[in-house]
């Protein structure tokens, strides 16, 4: 059979030949006929015969007629300028000692790459299910480009949800649903502790900076956020100009200190005075870590550095710039609690919180402890999931490091109630919220207001490329190539994050009113259900146990919290106890 395929493959070649020889353009079919036949013949004989081999005598041959025809037919020695270029790449592929790939299968290797380029783009358009992409369904993300637009966002001949499988959630709603109280509810942050109180939306932009997004990118969240009356987190990377177009603005602060930094990276007291001041600051967070790479400073890659970047965070150009994984100002429970209250004071009585994603209990409950113990808390607090975000992160970072979401929010929101303090602190919830149920299930678990980034970002136009970490984003959300930037036209983009907002916004006053209430704070974990098993669904008040108010103030700790609350010290982010034993 080999033998019959193999003498058809040279019949039709010797065919062509003939024909080239009475009609010398049909020379040029050889370019597509040849390595069909030499794929076919290298796979016929089993391997046999290398693809190093095939393209040799490939090459020969090519260039052997070209010649031989163009003495009789000198246009055909034009011939030389396709088969050349394919020759010459060839003959580099066998002779480079990066890739075994090339080297063995000159030419045709390169396909590899070529298709690995555009799986993902396949598997989007053409392979995923409205509900199953990552890390954003198709579902998830058409809700955000409808709201953003303003376009029909109804859903028709029902869900595309399987509604028995494990996993699947919804809202309980009355038979006695009402009107909600205030279709844009906010939230007061810092009242009674500050002299500039905040008054925040119940959904806000989340920490993203400038050199992570494009200026463009940025000024049109800030207008966006402007427009929509909420607040815009300018994430680690400093207040730049772009920031300033009028919307309210959360600076935070890494450990990098970035806008407050002194030439050695240590906190600077007289430039942070300087930024916190400002008009458009309304809080200021610290972000201990975050859900893309807890543990691990932030990371920008040399290629996003620009030198307006490199001046506003007062960085070399040409290298990575990584925030350290640890901050200095502060390296104890208390410490952390002392710089809280400094910066409020010389903020002028700003609001100041701080950001972390959830990883040993026993440090955070420590936190707790250094909060009763001397009294200072911070005004609010941001949990950020797991789940990560838009923030460059190593493999290992991303995929194994740090408490998702639903875990981090209830762990915090109980330890607060435990320890007394609940009452004082507002929280704010950071991972994957893309819709109203999503921003009515985290308020449920204990949040107050919300932070979202990556919706954000496609409420701008991001396609989900996952390219944010290589500077060549197709929309120019997260590059600073000014031929990407350019595709972003400020004024259409920011109207779109601000209609965004308030649908959102709206769906959710919509499904709370559904449930029978008039407010976000209403909301109980028990009015989210979750399927647990394709034939058992729970309340996520049976699922998790919240602690009541106090519980950790006594003798008798509740015993899922009391190893670690026994381990937790306000005077050290260390063991209480037995070194060896971790809580």
């Amino acid at each position: 059979m080999k033998a019959f395929l193999n003498t058809g493959i040279l019949i039709v070649v010797s065919c062509l030949a003939v024909l080239t020889w009475v009609w010398p353009p049909a020379l040029f079919a050889f370019l597509l006929v040849g390595p069909l036949a030499a794929l076919s013949v290298w796979g016929l004989s089993g391997g046999e015969l290398s693809a190093r081999d095939i393209f040799v005598w490939t090459a020969v041959a090519a260039i052997t007629s070209v010649v031989v025809v163009g003495y009789f037919w000198p246009v055909a020695l034009l011939g030389m300028l396709l088969i050349g270029p394919i020759i010459f790449l060839g003959a580099w592929d066998m002779s480079q000692t990066r890739s075994s790939v090339r080297r063995n299968f000159p030419v045709i290797g390169h396909m590899r790459y070529l298709l690995e380029e555009i799986r993902p783009e396949i598997q989007q358009y053409f392979i995923e299910s409205n509900t199953d992409g990552r890390p954003f369904a198709r579902e998830d993300r058409n809700v955000v480009y409808q709201r953003s637009k303003g376009a029909l966002d109804t859903l028709p001949f029902g869900t595309q949800r399987d509604v028995y499988a494990t996993g699947y959630e919804w809202i309980n709603h009355s038979m006695a649903p009402c009107e909600p109280d205030d279709m844009n509810p906010r939230v007061m942050i810092g009242e009674g502790t500050c002299e500039q109180p905040y008054d925040a939306s119940i959904l806000n932009i989340s920490a993203m900076s400038f050199g992570a997004l494009s200026g463009n990118a940025i000024e049109a969240l800030n207008i966006g956020a402007r427009e929509g009356g909420f607040a815009h987190n300018t994430g680690e990377g400093a207040i730049s100009p772009h920031h300033l177009q009028g919307g309210d603005l959360i600076w935070q602060i890494g450990t990098g200190y970035f806008g407050c930094r002194t030439q050695d990276g240590r906190f600077d007291a007289e430039r942070f005075v300087a930024n916190a001041t400002r008009d458009a600051v309304k809080m200021i967070e610290i972000k201990i870590s975050q859900g893309a790479k807890p543990g691990h400073g932030g990371i920008l890659p040399a290629a996003k550095i620009t030198p307006e970047i490199a001046e506003i965070r007062g960085v070399p150009l040409g290298a990575d710039v990584i925030s350290p994984p640890a901050h200095t100002a502060f390296t104890t429970p208390t410490g952390l609690l002392e710089f809280v209250a400094r910066l409020r004071e010389l903020s002028g009585g700003k609001p100041v919180g701080f950001k972390l994603c959830v990883g040993k209990r026993r440090e955070f409950l420590a936190v707790c402890k250094a909060m009763i113990e001397t009294g200072l808390h911070p005004d609010f607090i941001a949990v950020d999931g797991g789940e990560g975000g838009t923030g460059a992160a190593p493999v290992e970072f991303s995929n194994s490091l740090g408490c998702p979401l639903v875990e981090g929010l209830t762990f915090v929101h109980s330890a607060l109630l435990g320890a007394g303090v609940r009452d004082k602190i507002k929280i704010i919830a950071s991972g994957k919220v893309a819709s109203g149920f999503g921003v009515v299930k985290r308020l449920a678990l204990g949040a107050d207001l919300l932070y979202a980034a990556r919706s954000m970002m496609m409420s701008m136009g991001c396609i989900q490329a996952r390219q944010c970490n290589a500077n060549t984003c197709p929309v120019g959300i997260a590059t600073q190539n000014p031929n990407l930037t350019k595709g972003l036209v400020v004024s259409r983009k920011s109207a779109r994050v601000a209609l965004y907002h308030e649908e959102t916004v709206g769906a959710a006053m919509e499904l709370i009113a559904a449930a029978g209430l008039t407010s976000p704070s209403a909301l109980e974990p028990w009015y989210i259900m979750r399927r647990v098993s394709p034939f058992e669904t729970r309340h996520y008040g049976e699922i998790i146990h919240f602690l009541d108010d106090g519980a950790l103030l006594g003798d008798d700790l509740p015993l899922e919290y009391e190893r670690a609350w026994v381990a937790a010290t306000a005077s050290s982010f260390e063991h209480a106890a037995d070194d060896d034993v971790h809580a």
